[in-house]
């Protein structure tokens, strides 16, 4: 006599979704929480209609790989030693225009090499 017996039945593969839905809320989760970088805060004053402007001119291009004062080219330490001669206080303004592709990183290195010898208005032209 011959025991019958039924046919197996096919295994059941898991589901996958709850797994796919907790890599979703860590990553949610690591996103919000995480700084992504440090913010740093350039106060700058954009030349415009109501910008004022008096005394020589005082007109920084940042170069890709230096810079000029009003056309000449100039070493940081040079340039802050010739803006002695055309300002009469720190508080001057000295306008800043990026030139042949300068990149935002160069114009902020100069920003704070001015800051750092104390010149506090700062603008930045197109």
């Amino acid at each position: 006599m011959m025991f019958s017996l039924d046919t197996p039945r096919p295994r059941r593969r898991p589901s996958l979704t709850p797994m796919i839905d907790v890599v979703f809320l860590l990553l949610v989760f690591f996103m919000l929480a995480s700084r992504f970088g440090s913010d740093a805060l350039v106060p700058l004053s954009l030349g415009g209609a109501g910008a004022a402007y008096a005394g020589p001119p005082r007109l920084i291009d940042v170069l890709p790989d230096g810079q000029r004062l009003n056309g000449q080219d100039q070493s940081m330490a040079a340039l802050l030693t010739a803006l002695d001669g055309l300002t009469q206080s720190r508080s001057d303004t000295v306008v800043l225009r990026a030139r042949d592709g300068a990149a935002l990183q160069r114009i902020v290195t100069v920003i704070a090499a001015l800051r750092a010898a104390g010149f506090t208005a700062i603008a930045v032209v197109d």
